[in-house]
């Protein structure tokens, strides 16, 4: 496999220990929610453009037959990783274990590796990409600048979670955004994958029994290009124009619309409605401990 890396400079750092997340940071309040989900496809997008990834993914990822079950175990990953504890640790050792095997050669011959380090890491540091963006379109108010601050600080330790590679991963914030607008504008292709990504977001997937067509098409067909607009809304201008894909001021307009809607009102819905199984429990988990430790805390002596 040909691959440049274009993280920052390469260097012998020695890795921090990753630690589990806990109340208190900001993905434990942001990675559970549901509409976390709604720039999930653009990053996914963006990141099988990678060459190496959109070439795995095309040869052995189970999307096209079982789009439903790919996209459950993903969001469980995901939320294993921030609401899992200690689980968390192992949960990056068995993706990395997952993804060892798996390797595949494209159209030109060249092959790719799911575990070279440029591609992993490019699949954890879309991640704040897509947390800076749902925060600018999707959320009460944007992330100041000590919010981002944390948030980058926190996906770099999620990174170490995943056991991305110390040297791939940048040091300041302006090092990732140089990282980031090099990898879209150099290393990202129109992958066939990524196009066909958007194609199916409003096509029925495999599986629905015929009795439920008649009424799952046209609510897939609704969701599905709600699903694809904001997609390519949130996309960055550079890896849009690689696809072909249009925007206009209008949509721009029409986007944080429908963001300010979703915005708005989250937080008004119940917090089981809000947030996704893992993370909800997760969240009670922690309320039912805190009251433990209080009552420890104050108990007679």
């Amino acid at each position: 496999m040909t691959v440049t890396e274009n993280a920052p400079a390469a260097r012998a750092v020695a890795r921090p220990e990753p630690v589990p997340f806990e109340p208190g940071s900001i993905l434990w309040d942001t990675m559970g929610l549901y509409t976390s989900a709604i720039a999930g496809n653009s990053v996914f997008i963006l990141q099988t453009m990678h060459p190496a990834i959109g070439t795995v993914v095309d040869r052995l990822s189970s999307f096209r037959r079982d789009p439903l079950g790919r996209a459950a175990r993903s969001f469980a990953s995901v939320q294993t990783w921030v609401y899992g504890g200690t689980t968390a640790i192992e949960e990056g050792k068995r993706l990395r274990q997952m993804h060892k095997p798996l390797s595949a050669v494209d159209e030109d011959g060249r092959s790719h590796h799911a575990l070279s380090a440029e591609p992993w890491a490019w699949v954890h540091l879309t991640g704040f990409y897509a947390a800076v963006t749902a925060s600018k379109y999707f959320a009460p108010e944007p992330m100041d600048a000590d919010e981002q601050q944390q948030v980058f600080d926190e996906f770099m330790n999620l990174g170490r979670i995943l056991q991305v590679p110390e040297r791939m991963m940048p040091k300041t914030i302006d090092e990732y955004w140089a990282y980031f607008d090099d990898m879209v504008e150099n290393t990202l292709v129109p992958h066939k994958v990524a196009l066909e990504v958007l194609d199916r977001m409003d096509k029925l997937p495999p599986g629905v029994p015929a009795a439920l067509r008649p009424v799952a098409a046209p609510v897939i067909g609704l969701t599905g290009r709600l699903g694809r607009f904001i997609s390519t809304g949130t996309l960055p201008p550079a890896a849009r124009e690689k696809l072909g894909l249009s925007w206009s001021k209008a949509d721009e307009r029409r986007l944080r619309a429908v963001g300010q809607v979703i915005g708005r009102s989250t937080p008004l819905l119940p917090e089981r409605v809000r947030y996704m199984p893992i993370a909800y429990r997760a969240r009670q988990a922690a309320r039912a401990q805190e009251k433990l430790r209080q009552v420890l805390d104050t108990r007679p002596l």
